[in-house]
């Protein structure tokens, strides 16, 4: 957890099955209907056909595509894009790291940590070796 409360997320109708499943532990993705591509960021429509989509049970684990360390912020914070075992690649922060320790391609896994108001936003974390 950081030193400080993450922002609320804005509620939304359209986030509410994410938020939902994330209290539960379970993280979500859409996936369209039509062409079967998984996305990021959940949406109704899918952005490579236009296809309808729905939601679906991602594993939550991924890898580090690219990381920055904001050195600057107290207490300093790791940002990240990481390509999720189901395809996208998302915007993340990564915790519970030692940021010296990080690689490109090392595996890591989903963790909710909770908003000022205690909606779970999902970050993720370094996954133990083997």
């Amino acid at each position: 957890m950081p030193d400080r409360p993450w922002p609320n997320p804005p509620p939304s109708p359209e986030s509410a099955p994410f938020v939902e499943a994330a209290r539960q532990g379970r993280f979500l993705i859409r996936r369209c209907t039509a062409c079967g591509r998984a996305h990021w960021y959940p949406r109704a429509l899918c952005p490579f056909c236009f296809g309808e989509t729905a939601w679906e049970e991602a594993s939550g684990a991924g890898t580090i595509y690219s990381y920055t360390v904001l050195r600057r912020e107290t207490p300093p914070r790791t940002i990240a894009y990481v390509t999720l075992a189901e395809g996208p690649t998302v915007m993340t922060s990564l915790v519970a790291c030692d940021p010296d320790a990080l690689a490109i391609g090392q595996p890591v896994q989903v963790v909710f940590e909770a908003s000022e108001d205690g909606t779970p936003v999902a970050c993720f974390r370094p996954r133990p070796a083997g």
